[in-house]
């Protein structure tokens, strides 16, 4: 995958990530059909950063393996967490809140865990090269 892509995909996720960590006020807005374009965001910055993984990982390799797994997971987790509420607005009660907290703890950590190892693989790469020359 170019470089270029996958850099705009890890800035597509950091754009998300600050939004959200900020409290961005848009993120409250509706997209058309009744998602909040918060859910949305996340959604994509999820799907971002493991896309990200998946560019700086080897094919065969274990990080490949798990990068593909941790997209999956991530285009997973919007239609999941709808299925959860009931609802695009993403309000739960009950268990199912807690539910939806266990699955969004659980795509979140697996996409960044995965992007961290595959952000490590490749700067190991780019100074082994970079010794090598």
């Amino acid at each position: 995958m170019p470089k270029t892509i996958i850099a705009v995909f890890l800035v597509i996720a950091a754009f998300a990530g600050l939004s959200l960590a900020f409290g961005a006020a848009y993120l409250e807005e509706t997209l058309p059909g009744g998602l909040p374009l918060g859910n949305a965001l996340t959604a994509l910055g999820l799907c971002a950063a493991a896309g990200a993984a998946i560019g700086l990982s080897a094919r065969g390799t274990a990080l490949r393996s798990m990068s593909l797994v941790s997209l999956i997971a991530a285009a997973a987790w919007l239609p999941a967490s709808v299925v959860l509420a009931g609802n695009l607005a993403l309000n739960f009660g009950g268990a199912r809140g807690l539910a939806w907290v266990a699955l969004s703890l659980a795509v979140v950590v697996g996409v960044l865990c995965v992007l961290v190892w595959a952000l490590a693989v490749s700067l190991l790469a780019m100074l082994r090269r970079a010794g090598a020359a």
